[in-house]
């Protein structure tokens, strides 16, 4: 069994409880975190963009409604399966708009020997929607986003482009402190307290139940 840290559930029970009011800032909070995850499993279940949308925005607010009768239980299941639950029956609703329920149903009961392809097959079945695999693989990098973005509006944004560059786009430390004017040590600590920032913040998304 692994234990709840393993899970790396980017929330708290805290944040959890204040989602019970819709109108309480944690849902932007909320939504910061998990949108990105939401609408990137969106668009590898082989929605459009549009789609991809209305699925962040009606996960979000399925989460709504069912969150003043949601109690956390990790002996029952992570929060990170139940919000796949969400997403994934979202994705499938998507999925059966693309051909409405009596155009389908008159292709379904088309000759089968007909020459052309039957949109209907192509259409992906929803009951084969293996999300779980990439869901895992982009958990922890969208807790690693979710972080980075929180940090970014915290700190002097000057700061954050020196780390951005040096660290994350790879640009030689002498050439990012000639284009800030500062000199390399001051670019080594800039790099040096953002990552123990970002990392700090990612811990505290791991958290599980406190």
């Amino acid at each position: 069994m692994p234990r709840p840290e393993d899970e790396l559930i980017p929330t708290r029970v805290t944040l959890l409880g204040r989602l019970k009011d819709w109108q309480d800032p944690g849902w932007q909070e909320f939504f910061d975190t998990y949108w990105k995850l939401i609408y990137g499993m969106a668009r590898q279940s082989a929605l459009n963009d549009a789609e991809a949308q209305d699925v962040v925005q009606e996960t979000m607010a399925s989460v709504a409604k069912h969150m003043p009768r949601f109690v956390y239980n990790p002996a029952i299941g992570s929060f990170k399966t139940w919000l796949l639950n969400m997403t994934r029956w979202r994705i499938i609703d998507q999925l059966r708009k693309r051909v409405p329920v009596a155009e389908f149903s008159a292709r379904a009961n088309e000759s089968t020997t007909s020459s052309e392809t039957n949109p209907v097959d192509q259409m992906p079945d929803p009951a084969s929607l293996n999300l779980d695999a990439v869901w895992e693989a982009e958990w922890e990098d969208n807790l690693l986003s979710a972080a980075m973005t929180k940090i970014k509006r915290q700190v002097d944004p000057e700061k954050f482009q020196i780390f951005d560059l040096y660290a994350q786009k790879g640009l030689a430390p002498e050439k990012v402190a000639d284009i800030f004017g500062i000199s390399i040590a001051q670019v080594y600590l800039i790099k040096h307290r953002m990552t123990d920032a970002i990392r700090d913040e990612v811990r505290k998304l791991e958290k599980g139940p406190a």
